[in-house]
């Protein structure tokens, strides 16, 4: 399970993980959890009007069967379930430890968009990659700092001009940047007109498959 998440917003958080979904769903098929709520727009996909995430951790009884008929299709290997319109629960709500149960029967790799701040603490813990996606800002790396949480690997997206470098991010946080997306103006157009999951960019996919 990858679990990405940001300490700041505007990181990127939703576009790395759609992107990362994507390149994983050409080895195997996966599934995209989205706990930020733009997935869809990111992967330019229609937005799905039914329940979603939140409606299915408001269930006493809902099952890994009720979560498999949550998901949509955004290409032929990646499904999304999408955040749903019920209320998000609390990072400690031991709700969140029955979809790590739930997830494990599924056949896919899930990753996760977990949005910005610390993401649900079962989450974390359940996750084989638990990435923190952040750029080499000073303000960013002290929230992340402030989280407690200790992620396994950085997805670090390079700004130009900025004074920080990949072993200044990798020092303050004592965690290994295992990509670097260099800025490329490639990528925002294709989220701007919908053609993420389509056309995903050679520079994007490149890079996050060292951190698949």
């Amino acid at each position: 399970m990858f679990l990405c998440w940001s300490a700041k917003g505007g990181s990127g958080t939703t576009v790395v993980a759609a992107a990362l979904a994507l390149v994983l769903s050409q080895r195997q098929p996966a599934l995209l959890i989205d706990l930020g709520g733009d997935s869809p727009a990111a992967l330019g996909i229609a937005e799905p009007h039914g329940p979603g995430i939140t409606e299915w951790l408001a269930s006493p009884t809902a099952d890994s069967a009720a979560l498999r008929r949550l998901a949509v299709d955004a290409t032929d290997a990646l499904q999304l379930i999408p955040l749903g319109l019920a209320q998000l629960l609390s990072p400690d709500d031991p709700m969140w430890s029955r979809l790590v149960t739930a997830l494990g029967t599924l056949d896919a790799t899930v990753v996760i968009d977990a949005g910005t701040g610390a993401p649900p603490t079962a989450l974390a813990a359940a996750a084989t990659h638990n990435l923190l996606v952040t750029r080499p800002c000073y303000l960013a790396l002290r929230r992340a700092v402030a989280t407690g949480l200790q992620p396994t690997g950085i997805v670090l997206i390079n700004e130009p001009g900025r004074a920080l470098s990949a072993r200044d991010v990798e020092r303050s946080l004592n965690t290994p940047v295992i990509a670097e997306l260099q800025y490329d103006p490639a990528v925002a157009r294709a989220v701007d007109a919908g053609l993420l999951a389509s056309r995903l960019p050679r520079s994007l996919a490149h890079s996050l498959k060292i951190a698949a």
